[in-house]
């Protein structure tokens, strides 16, 4: 048991991991950020003398900030049943916090890998017990001694559920957060760039074969407006299909602009119009082609990128 006040320092320190973890389990910005102001407000409601009975602050604000998403994910399956069209999860701008600024060069690759949108879209497949013993275990490296303690299930139970996410992650093909190492991560980050530069060449140019020709023949484009602005409400399938989408859009808003900007790690593109960020796009590729398209259209998960935007 402590014997001194915990350092307040060292209590909001751990914010910024906080953040990082509760956005990879919710795939909200907005959530995640309330996820962890619950369980700081839950920290300052305890008692001085509580607080001191605590040996370790910051594994009990992961502890709390583990259950208050593990409830949120239960309730946000329910949400998304009534959601108009496909649900993305948030896209992120290149912003530090939500790296969780661990100091192993590895752990840095695996928690920038796991912050990619296709990995995050792998993520919405899993159970919310899976999510969180796999992301806790997985990608923060907590013990699953520690996990049980969150999802109130054995130690045997949690592994068993990082298990089956893993198969989930396998069978999706999505990147293999602990075998990447930083020099594949830093060539294939500069392939991907100049692919999705040519791409965005050829869609300014509207350039329907350049398109066709950058795009997998089995592409998928899937576009989340939440109800509240256009967006296709299914999937749009094959590179041919979402070439001629995508030209068909940009006759219909020929005063928009096209941005190569970081998403989620990766390159992406972003689309403004009016001095407005009205799209984000992050890519899937694999062979020099573009195999997926995430384009998040929902305005209120646009919010990070319409704040000090130049």
């Amino acid at each position: 048991m402590s014997t001194s006040e915990p350092d307040p320092r060292a209590i909001f320190g751990e914010r910024r991991r906080l953040i990082a973890l509760a956005y990879r389990l919710l795939g909200s910005a907005a959530e995640a950020e309330d996820a962890v102001q619950e369980a700081y407000a839950r920290w300052y409601a305890m008692s001085p003398r509580q607080q001191e009975a605590v040996e370790a602050p910051g594994a009990w604000l992961t502890t709390v900030a583990g259950r208050i998403c593990l409830d949120l994910l239960g309730s946000a399956r329910v949400r998304r049943e009534r959601y108009v069209g496909a649900w993305l999860p948030e896209p992120l701008p290149d912003r530090t916090e939500w790296t969780g600024g661990p100091a192993d060069p590895a752990e840095r690759v695996a928690l920038h890998e796991s912050v990619n949108m296709a990995f995050l879209v792998v993520l919405e497949s899993m159970t919310p017990a899976e999510r969180v013993a796999f992301v806790l275990h997985d990608v923060f490296r907590y013990p699953f001694a520690e996990i049980a303690g969150i999802i109130a299930r054995s130690p045997a139970a949690c592994r068993q559920l990082a298990a089956s996410a893993r198969r989930r992650v396998r069978t999706a093909h999505a990147p293999a957060t602990t075998t990447t190492t930083a020099a594949t991560t830093t060539t294939t980050t500069a392939g991907q760039a100049d692919l999705v530069r040519h791409f965005k060449e050829a869609w300014e140019a509207r350039d329907i074969k350049a398109l066709v020709g950058l795009l997998d023949p089995d592409a998928t484009m899937v576009a989340d407006g939440g109800g509240l602005v256009g967006a296709a409400l299914r999937p749009v399938e094959g590179g041919e299909r979402i070439a001629q989408y995508l030209i068909h859009m940009a006759a219909k808003a020929p005063g928009l602009t096209l941005l190569e900007r970081t998403v989620n790690g990766r390159p992406g593109l972003v689309a403004r119009y009016a001095g407005t960020t009205v799209t984000v796009a992050a890519f899937g590729l694999a062979a020099d082609r573009v195999t997926h398209i995430w384009a998040v259209r929902n305005p209120e998960k646009l919010r990070a990128w319409n704040r000090d935007t130049p």
